[in-house]
């Protein structure tokens, strides 16, 4: 093999010795020069055999793995892209979902996997949201290694047809008048709907009662039943029954509007200076995947994300596209989220289930 010319030329007559000349210096001359080649040669060809390995990624299928259930707005997102990936890479990736905990029992099993670019992680904000609420077996900043954002989630604020007001000033004169009596639902204590309305009631000095869900649709039919006074879900969670009437939406949690549903003011523009909460989904890999994987993957996503087509598919289930970031400034905006979620939840005292 032509790897092994340095050694071509050498014959067993030379490797051959008579036990007496094992103390000869000159043969342990020979025995530490000929190692030291085989050394060198081995330590060329296994670069050689990841480089090749990076150059052909993606050989064989990919996983996608999505740490919330069928059905919401994380596994819509995921869906979406896995089937643009596809695509794109030519290989098939197969979304897989591992719900519980509020992605920790996903991030577990990524983890599990080797760091090989073959296992991809799409997650939401909770990634972020998990350190400041609990003692968590992982470091998300040491054990994942961001790829994309793939787009901003906003929250809403929405009500049942039931209660009268007309816009979040009115909502919030209205909990005021009642302190403590009127009730907010989320799905599930620590998640970004709970620290939203936390956040808001915060800044407004209103007070609710929080009444946690086990998800999204469990929540919003006690809502529309008037059970609960308000919620803030994800747009994309809710945008269809509101539309439908069902609901009604008094403003949404991002520094902008929402392109699904531009009519809707903001809560900054609603009367509440400076509010900004929002959800997002990011795509991750495990930490120590092949830098040259990270960027193909990175900037496959981002072509992906560029076009018109995939956007609007994101606008349509309420999720504004994100193209601009690389794999570290990605890395700089979850830190930046992190400590902001992680204020809310101690100025709020706010506990994990």
């Amino acid at each position: 093999m032509k790897f092994f010319t340095p050694l071509q030329g050498l014959s067993s007559d030379k490797f051959r010795c008579d036990p007496s000349s094992l103390n000869h210096q000159g043969f342990r001359m020979k025995i530490v020069r000929y190692v030291s080649i085989a050394a060198l040669v081995l330590a060329c060809v296994i670069p050689l055999g990841n480089v090749v390995a990076q150059d052909n990624f993606p050989s064989r299928p990919l996983k996608l793995v999505v740490g919330f259930p069928p059905g919401g707005s994380s596994d819509a997102t995921g869906r979406l892209l896995a089937t643009a990936l596809s695509e794109k890479l030519g290989q098939p990736v197969v979304v897989e979902n591992k719900p519980g905990a509020n992605t920790i029992i996903a991030s577990q099993y990524v983890l599990s996997l080797p760091a090989d670019g073959y296992t991809l992680f799409s997650v939401s904000s909770s990634l972020a949201i998990n350190p400041a609420l609990r003692m968590l077996p992982f470091d998300i900043s040491k054990d994942f290694t961001p790829v994309a954002l793939l787009g901003i989630i906003p929250l809403w604020v929405v009500i049942p047809n039931q209660v009268e007001a007309k816009s979040l000033a009115e909502l919030i004169a209205i909990a005021k008048a009642q302190p403590g009596k009127l009730s907010y639902a989320s799905y599930g204590s620590g998640s970004a709907g709970h620290l939203a309305s936390e956040m808001l009631l915060s800044m407004t000095q209103a007070d609710m009662v929080h009444v946690p869900y086990k998800g999204t649709g469990p929540a919003l039919i006690d809502v529309m039943g008037g059970q609960v006074t308000m919620m803030m879900p994800t747009v994309a969670s809710s945008v269809s029954l509101v539309k439908e009437g069902k609901l009604r939406a008094l403003a949404v949690s991002s520094s902008k509007r929402v392109s699904a549903v531009p009519d809707i003011p903001t809560i900054a523009e609603a009367g509440v200076p400076g509010f900004e909460l929002v959800a997002w989904e990011s795509l991750q890999v495990r930490a120590g995947t092949p830098p040259a994987i990270v960027e193909k993957l990175s900037r496959t996503i981002r072509e992906i994300v560029s076009s018109a087509e995939f956007q609007q598919k994101l606008i349509k289930i309420g999720i504004e596209p994100e193209t601009r970031m690389t794999p570290s400034e990605v890395a700089a905006f979850i830190r930046s989220e992190a400590e902001k979620f992680a204020m809310v939840v101690k100025q709020r005292n706010i506990k994990a289930d």
